[in-house]
């Protein structure tokens, strides 16, 4: 190999580890943004999520010029996040319990579902493409969700992923209103309405 190969070589691996250590401070960003989000609401000021990421602010806005684009950005990839629980292998929790999990990594999705209208201001139709996506990709999570955990005999076989979305949905619209509302809280109680009772015990012997 001739030395003057050797340049372009460095020159491409310098391209592909900036290439990567730039997906690795988005991805970052993201995961930062969205927790702010659900805690703070999507008006929450830039400077707190970059504390939250360990970047600077002017990465922020190199990645995320508005505040739209950061909302949407943050919106797709916890929509990415939930969706790719259809391929995981199977999780060693039961599967009520990997159903309750979902849920909630899917409420903490919706509170920023909620602020996205706002980001997008008189972008309508932007808003309904991408509520329509969600929907789309999402319902057919939840409802191998349920179907695996009603299989197991640990919920309820009669519910429909469509009203059960639609319930979680109504659960968490509190949040925007009433600072001291526990969504997961009630989260929680309609997931212990859907559990199959335990089976009655046994008594020790037959009576005769």
């Amino acid at each position: 190999m001739s030395t003057d190969e050797t340049p372009p070589s460095r020159a491409g691996r310098a391209r592909r580890d900036k290439r990567a250590d730039v997906r690795r401070n988005e991805q970052k960003l993201l995961d930062a943004a969205a927790a702010v989000f659900v805690r703070s609401g999507i008006d929450a000021p830039v400077r707190e999520i970059a504390a939250e990421s360990g970047l600077g602010m002017g990465t922020i806005y190199r990645h995320f010029p508005t505040r739209a684009d950061l909302v949407v950005a943050v919106f797709r990839h916890q929509l990415d996040a939930l969706a790719a629980v259809a391929d995981l292998p199977p999780a060693a929790d039961t599967p009520d319990e990997v159903l309750r999990l979902w849920v909630h990594r899917f409420a903490d999705f919706l509170v920023t579902k909620h602020g996205l209208a706002e980001a997008l201001h008189s972008d309508q139709a932007g808003f309904e493409a991408l509520h329509a996506e969600f929907v789309e990709r999402l319902l057919p999570v939840l409802d191998q969700l349920l179907k695996a955990s009603a299989a197991a005999g640990r919920t309820r076989a009669d519910v429909r992923a469509y009203d059960f979305m639609l319930a979680i949905g109504n659960l968490c619209i509190g949040v925007e209103t009433f600072p001291d509302y526990q969504a997961r809280r009630m989260i929680d109680l309609l997931l212990a309405g859907l559990l199959q009772p335990a089976p009655a015990p046994t008594t020790g012997g037959d009576l005769t």
